[in-house]
């Protein structure tokens, strides 16, 4: 849950609230797939350390070299939204230079990952007398509606889920987060490090908390944003947000200044702090990882010793954090921000999203399917994005690329291309991998060792007759046997058992299905569709309701991420506290 709340989500989704109103509530799928992902890379690879050992191990060394270039492509797209959207922020409030701010961002994570690291939770509730109550919100948001409309909603309004660049932003939203989820080692370590038994559990309440973070920000500092625009409190007055500042992630530190001025700013500082660091962590973990069990230990050094690859990570974390801060300054340098990446990202790496999930779902992808597809889907996702940019404005500006038509455009040819040629390709020439294959990997070796005093052995282990053994003398005492009885080895765990029998989580897997098609059905469809459809306008009790929900369902991510674990922990807590 806390690698989930990036700056991606967490500025975005109050972005979003100020563009399209309550329009965003277009995701849910993510989590869904999560659930499956995580069910199948325990039956299918319980003991791997990347995802690309998998791809290595089913399909040879080509197909590892492509889909680590997708991997950590992916990886660098993430950790460069983490910086320009938590150096723009960091920028906004206090005056930091920006490039200052995107290398110390990095530099304290680094010291934090390799060190070990630090947990934090923080609680914050306000009200405040610009706005009041919500039935003050909607009033000033029906008035907004009339001086500032929004494009593409009904009526100009703030208010309604009728949004067309909401389901644009939805469904890139839904490309990008799928090539994440697939593409991200972070993501594939949390399914690997896992319990098998409690994996599919914690996906679906963890995915359920995280919505709160866009559906959250989105309610309160988006909304909030929009509502003091015309506020002399509000950092741009007289003037509303750029489209610049609304895409850098500006409209929840805006809201929060607003709001609550400096108090304001430090507490979205300390958020956006956390959020960082905690994110940026995973994402440095993932790369290394990569570049030290499927670069260092598969081409360069095979017999490197556990010493070897931890002193090894530790150099690659150092590493990534360089080169993500310089990444993250090319792309503030020539004009990219986050929303820019955000909108783009799928496009980059969807090709890979099928070929990688088929990887560990399906026996029948072949190899060349894998490639194919992923490197076909980068090509079409390429193409239907610079010539939809060119046909809607005659250009190919950062600013034509970025709109709405050609990243929607490309986002879906490299999905849905990259499934389609990956599909077709296989099943012209299909495999039947085995997937007891897979389940090999790091594998520890069965070692029968033969024991010298075991007769049984000794006959089995030389060429030799033994030798009769000497008779005792009547004045040489027998000698003395004392019996020591070895240990009983502990019973096995429900884990343990998993690993030796994959087919013991089918019933997790059939409810990790169930559990992604419901909430997907639920959260993608049969809430937004039909308001989407009938271009309704908040109503005050509807709004007032949706308000209530809003906060039930940040209450329940309190529930989840903060009070849960505790009483989890309840048993060990209480020894620690009593050997004090």
């Amino acid at each position: 849950m806390a690698t989930e709340t990036i700056p991606p989500t967490l500025p975005q989704g109050a972005g979003y609230g100020v563009v399209v109103g309550i329009g965003f509530f277009f995701a849910f799928l993510m989590a869904g797939i999560s659930y499956v992902q995580s069910c199948k890379v325990k039956q299918n690879a319980p003991r791997c350390h990347t995802f690309l050992e998998i791809i290595q191990k089913r399909y040879g060394t080509t197909a590892h070299i492509v889909f680590i270039f997708f991997a950590l492509f992916c990886n660098i797209l993430v950790a460069s939204q983490l910086l320009l959207g938590g150096s723009a922020v960091v920028t906004a409030l206090t005056g930091m230079n920006v490039y200052a701010a995107i290398f110390l961002i990095p530099l304290g994570v680094v010291v934090y990952v390799v060190l070990g690291g630090l947990r934090a939770t923080f609680l914050f509730y306000t009200t405040n007398p610009l706005i009041g109550s919500p039935d003050r919100m909607y009033e000033i948001l029906t008035e907004a509606s009339k001086l500032r409309p929004v494009a593409g909603n009904q009526d100009g309004s703030y208010l309604t889920l009728k949004s067309n660049f909401g389901l644009i932003f939805g469904v890139i939203q839904l490309c990008s987060g799928m090539g994440t989820v697939f593409l991200d080692q972070g993501y594939w370590q949390r399914a690997i490090a896992s319990r098998p038994t409690t994996a599919v559990r914690a996906y679906i309440m963890g995915g359920m908390a995280w919505f709160a973070i866009p559906f959250g920000f989105a309610t309160t500092l988006g909304l909030a944003a929009v509502a003091l625009t015309d506020n002399p409190s509000f950092p741009t007055y007289p003037n509303p947000m750029s489209t610049s500042q609304v895409s850098s992630g500006l409209a929840a530190p805006f809201g929060a200044v607003a709001l609550l001025g400096n108090n304001g700013a430090i507490a979205l500082l300390i958020t956006l702090f956390m959020a960082v660091t905690s994110s940026s962590s995973s994402e440095l973990i993932a790369v290394s990882s990569i570049l030290t069990f499927d670069i260092y230990k598969m081409y360069i050094n095979p017999s490197a010793t556990p010493s070897q690859l931890i002193k090894t990570s530790h150099y690659m974390i150092c590493f990534f954090g360089f080169v993500m801060a310089a990444f993250a300054c090319i792309w503030n340098a020539i004009g990219i921000d986050l929303g820019w990446l955000f909108l783009t990202m799928g496009l980059l790496i969807g090709g890979g999203v099928f070929p990688a999930a088929f990887a560990v779902t399906w026996k029948k992808q072949s190899k060349w399917g894998a490639i194919t597809g992923a490197v076909g889907g980068l090509a079409c996702g390429l193409t239907a994005w610079l010539v939809t940019a060119h046909a809607y404005y005659g250009e190919l500006t950062i600013a034509t690329t970025g709109a709405n038509y050609p990243t929607l455009a490309g986002n879906l040819a490299a999905v849905l291309m990259g499934c389609l040629i990956t599909v077709t390709v296989s099943l012209v020439k299909p495999d039947n991998f085995d997937w007891e294959i897979t389940r090999s990997i790091n594998a520890a070796p069965q070692i029968i060792e033969a024991q010298s005093n075991d007769p049984l052995a000794t006959s089995h282990n030389t060429s030799e007759k033994p030798s009769p053994s000497p008779t005792p003398s009547s004045h040489t005492p027998p000698p003395s046997h004392t019996f020591t009885p070895s240990p009983l080895p502990p019973p096995p765990s429900d884990d343990d058992a998993i690993l030796t029998n994959p087919k013991l989580l089918n019933r997790s897997f059939k409810y990790a299905c169930y559990s992604a098609l419901i909430l997907t059905l639920l959260m993608d469809f049969i809430i937004p569709i039909p308001m989407f459809l009938s271009h309704y306008i908040f109503s005050r009790g509807f709004f007032l309701g949706w308000i209530v929900i809003g906060f039930l369902w940040v209450a329940f991510a309190l529930g989840v991420c903060g009070i849960l674990p505790v009483w989890e922990g309840r048993g060990f807590l209480g020894g620690l506290w009593g050997r004090r």
